[in-house]
């Protein structure tokens, strides 16, 4: 059987549109492509990976100046879905947005701000005291009325995890829905954080915990983390 084509007056096929102007098809497909591209992009940077480079030494020696690091939306992402804050494990690093200086941060957006996003570890949660003196850095909570130091888990060489002298006198308890983060370069003035300024973060300006520095190459690491209670 004989397929019947479509024909106009003169007995002749028709041509489609896209017969009709190719480049048009072509420029079409092209927008799409790119359509697609972003649309991909915002998704992967919202809800899945986010990169930054770290500025600045306040995390020595765990990551140095210009170290490119990957950021894991995924626990974030699931639990706004699940209408609830993300809440960190104690010793991750994570990256949050700043809220400024000079004012206690807040969950609104602040435009403007010259360190728009900030590196640090968790210390302490809702709750607990933290106390440092002496220079050293101690958490108090009802498991622990005597007091820990977070960074035992953390600390796993001279080059690997916080360093051991704390600078500052701090005596505080971290506010409902916050966390208490400091840097791990804490001698002097080189990590502003909890203890000197900053003050505490809330749930709600956290992008996620540090889960791989990219780069340099030959300083490529993975960071565990945690998702629906697992530890990866």
């Amino acid at each position: 059987m004989l397929k019947l084509e479509n024909m106009n007056n003169e007995g002749k096929a028709k041509l489609t549109f896209a017969q009709k102007y190719p480049a048009l098809k072509d420029i079409f497909n092209f927008l799409t492509f790119i359509g697609a591209v972003v649309l991909g992009t915002f998704i992967l940077n919202s809800f899945v990976f986010r990169s930054y480079n770290v500025v600045g030494g306040s995390m020595e020696n765990t990551l140095h100046n210009n170290d490119r690091v990957i950021v894991n939306r995924v626990p974030v992402s699931i639990a706004h879905l699940q209408e609830h804050a993300y809440v960190p494990k104690r010793g991750q690093v994570i990256v949050f947005a700043n809220g400024g200086s000079g004012a206690t941060m807040s969950c609104e957006p602040q435009e403007g701000i010259r360190d728009e996003y900030i590196i640090k570890r968790v210390i302490a949660f809702p709750g607990e005291r933290v106390v440092v003196e002496n220079g050293k850095l101690t958490v108090y909570n009802t498991e622990n009325p005597d007091g820990f130091s977070p960074d035992l888990d953390t600390r796993k060489s001279d080059t690997d995890g916080p360093k051991e002298f704390t600078s500052g006198t701090v005596n505080t308890i971290v506010p409902e829905g916050e966390i208490f983060v400091s840097g791990d370069n804490r001698e002097g003035k080189n990590s502003y954080d909890s203890r000197n300024g900053l003050g505490t973060v809330p749930y709600c300006r956290i992008i996620g915990p540090v889960i791989l520095r990219l780069a340099p190459f030959n300083k490529f690491r993975t960071f565990s983390f945690i998702l629906n209670g697992i530890e990866f």
